[in-house]
């Protein structure tokens, strides 16, 4: 089937921001997702574990399941789908220029919301030294081998980081038959909160902290790692190596747009309605930041798919918005970036991480006056929140360390 030359929303990305999103809208507006795999229903695809649908499906779902799943919910609903189709340009209007197996095409819409979701950070871009042999795989990889084509890469890999998707690491691999020899974390705690933190206890796998992969050694295959740590230099002998999180906003796109992109995420700027700074786009889910669940992802895009139906009719506020500045070194990165005062804002908290483990005061002043404040005591990776405030004026976030 052709792609249309023309729908009222373009939705790139057919993971669980952008399908909630679409099915929200479908009620009201010609949606086509668009998506350059083979099919829709982003990671949860490739992750044969619990526990994903309890806030979406009020049942607790596999990967796969929760994907079909969305999909399903949306083409119910009226969207249209289309796996395979690679998006490669933004342009104003707003318009997009697509390429699939019949060539290049212009699609044009009245909203797009960009949903394309994150990327784990790679070995070449952690530096690790060493041999470039076969075995070194991001999660995201290992799971498609593991649960789409049921092969199992390596039986005795160590895992890097300590995030939560080196947990579902952990899973992938003991569901393959795969025993993990280790965990390696160059930090000094684990990064995932209690009670994730505890699985590798329960299923006996050393964790390494304060300790970083140094060099990695084998010649078709991994052979071992070349671990520093506390006390040195050590060898560990194993056939793999899964490079886990530090997720980047998959964000290629924005390179030749015309929309601005914040430094500290990768993603798009957005404001409370999450519009970019063309007001005719708008993103949604870990496009936005590194990284969140697929159960966070989705009730973004439902907010997100909201406040397009709104713009759709008229309805979405106008006006001087806010930037957000950011007082304290170790704030790495906050969302929304901007903020328009009003009531049924699709971000309805500031969300943002630390660049390091901190504690202190962080508060938010509203033209100079406190609106809100709370102890914290944070690791990177981790949710912080702040309420966004009723009114309008010059913002400012504040980390005072103790």
């Amino acid at each position: 089937m052709s792609l249309p030359d023309e729908v009222d929303v373009v939705v790139i990305g057919a993971g669980p921001a952008g399908l909630a999103a679409a099915t929200m809208l479908a009620s009201a507006a010609r949606v086509l997702v668009l998506d350059r795999e083979s099919a829709a229903g982003g990671i949860p695809r490739h992750c044969g574990h619990f526990p994903f649908g309890l806030r979406e499906f009020r049942r607790l779902m596999r990967g796969p399941d929760y994907a079909r799943a969305l999909v399903a919910r949306a083409e119910a609903s009226g969207v249209r789908i289309e796996t395979a189709v690679n998006v490669v340009r933004l342009h104003p209007g707003p318009r997009v220029t697509v390429t699939s197996d019949k060539g290049l095409h212009e699609i044009r819409a009245r909203l797009v919301l960009l949903a394309t979701g994150v990327r784990e950070t790679s070995r070449a871009q952690r530096l690790i030294g060493g041999e470039k042999p076969g075995g070194v795989l991001a999660t995201g990889a290992l799971q498609g081998l593991v649960y789409l084509e049921g092969r199992r890469p390596f039986r005795r890999p160590v895992i890097l980081g300590t995030e939560l998707v080196s947990f579902s690491a952990i899973m992938t691999c003991l569901h393959a038959g795969i025993r993990p020899v280790a965990m390696i974390e160059p930090n000094r705690s684990i990064t995932a909160r209690w009670p994730a933190s505890i699985y590798p206890w329960l299923k006996r796998v050393p964790v390494h902290l304060s300790t970083r992969i140094r060099r990695i050694e084998g010649h078709e295959h991994v052979e071992r790692v070349v671990l520093e740590g506390p006390r040195g230099e050590s060898i560990l002998d194993t056939d793999g190596v899964i490079v886990t999180g530090r997720f980047r906003p998959e964000a290629t796109l924005l390179d030749a747009s015309h929309l601005e992109r914040d430094p500290a995420t990768g993603g798009p700027v957005v404001d409370n309605f999450g519009r970019c700074t063309d007001p005719s786009y708008f993103a949604a889910g870990n496009m936005l930041r590194p990284v969140e669940t697929a159960g966070w992802s989705w009730a973004e895009g439902v907010a997100i798919g909201k406040a397009m139906r709104a713009g759709l009719e008229g309805k979405l506020p106008d006006g001087e918005r806010h930037r957000v500045r950011l007082v304290g070194d170790a704030i790495d990165w906050v969302l929304p970036h901007a903020v328009l005062a009003h009531d049924g804002a699709a971000l309805g908290r500031f969300q943002m991480r630390v660049s390091r483990p901190v504690s202190g005061r962080l508060s938010l002043r509203v033209a100079g006056s406190e609106y809100a404040s709370r102890r914290i005591s944070s690791r990177p990776e981790r949710r912080i929140t702040l309420p966004l405030p009723p009114r309008d004026g010059p913002l400012e976030i504040v980390l005072e360390e103790r």
